[in-house]
């Protein structure tokens, strides 16, 4: 079986093709970053634009590199949320013509859920196990007890991670997006700013949520006050971040009583939060696993793989009727497919 996965939520415009008994056939994303670095971020309606230039060639050229053609696939997977409504309509409409034409089903995709389950595309993590999900638009912590059984802990309160990253990269100058660099910086600075931990170590209603505006506000305090290296500003933001992104997992483990955790989304890329986790892996009995690092990011791979297990396991399909939606927990949208006609 092979399913065509269509990923649209931000501004990485991926296709990919999936087959059961041969794995990844191809996949190929589209980049945006060098159009968006002048805005500091993603601006939604050059996303959209983009899009709906990049849609067609990517498709084209997925198709070619798996030597598939459309008549050979058997489902049509596709990110309906949560995303830029602007992009992820693009998206939808895309999938649902190819649908249309070729009497395909049509394989509704969670963005969170694509990411958790990009590591299982080279390994099988057992369940139950602790799911963080980190990127430049989302921070949230999910008890994964089986596919399509996802219990939510906790999100972020205010700015995702990675967001924080590119606006603490803004203030020192370095260009966006601001992850890679301050992960770089880093490791050449010292803890030198005594940043705040938010919610590290609440056990109120906010034990397993995020909050990191006020982390961001402290750095930019920090900066008005005096000249500090730029190194050492990565280094001390990085680790108060890395604190925290690693305490409340490790108190997820603790509650639910896991053996394992699941890392995923673009931050996991991060070298001193894979280092972070895999100590207190060791210290607490825990096993990380993250995807490889071509699959952090958004990419069509994650969407056919996840299609594929929906509709080899569950045979949840949408009509041509759906709409993308641009916020939706991920525990809701199941919730939702399930009552799909």
């Amino acid at each position: 079986m092979i399913t065509l996965g269509i990923e649209t939520s931000c501004d990485d415009t991926g296709v990919s093709l999936y087959s059961g008994g041969e794995g990844i056939l191809s996949n190929v994303v589209s980049s945006q970053v060098d159009l968006h670095a002048n805005w500091g971020g993603v601006y939604p309606d050059l996303a959209a634009r983009e899009h709906t230039r990049n849609i067609i060639p990517v498709l084209d050229k997925a198709l070619k590199d798996a030597g598939k053609d459309l008549s050979q696939i058997d489902g049509i997977g596709i990110t309906v949320a949560p995303g830029l409504i602007v992009s992820l309509v693009i998206g939808t409409s895309a999938a649902k013509t190819l649908s249309l034409i070729t009497k395909k089903p049509l394989i509704p995709v969670h963005h969170i859920e694509a990411h958790i389950f990009a590591v299982f595309i080279e390994k099988e993590v057992p369940f139950p196990f602790v799911a963080l999900v980190v990127s430049g638009g989302h921070t949230e912590l999910y008890l994964i007890e089986g596919f399509e059984r996802y219990r939510y802990l906790g999100g972020t309160l205010d700015d995702a991670v990675g967001e924080a990253y590119d606006k603490v990269a803004r203030m020192l100058g370095l260009g966006y997006p601001g992850g890679p660099v301050i992960d770089r910086l880093a490791k050449e600075g010292r803890e030198v700013l005594k940043l705040p931990r938010p919610l590290l170590g609440d056990k109120g209603k906010n034990r397993f949520n995020f909050s990191f505006s006020g982390l961001k506000s402290a750095v930019m305090r920090e900066l008005e006050k005096g000249s500090y290296r730029k190194e050492d500003v990565a280094r001390s933001f990085q680790e108060a971040v890395v604190d925290v992104l690693v305490g409340k997992t490790v108190d997820a483990v603790r509650e639910f009583g896991v053996k394992n955790v699941v890392v995923a989304g673009g931050v996991s890329a991060n070298s001193r939060l894979r280092e972070r986790f895999f100590e207190a892996g060791k210290g607490e009995g825990f096993t990380p696993h993250f995807p490889p690092l071509y699959l952090c990011t958004d990419n069509g791979a994650m969407v056919s793989y996840t299609a594929y297990r929906r509709l080899t396991e569950t045979g949840r399909t949408i009509g041509l009727d759906f709409e993308p939606k641009a916020r939706l927990r991920m525990d809701r949208f199941v919730e939702m497919i399930k009552r799909s006609p």
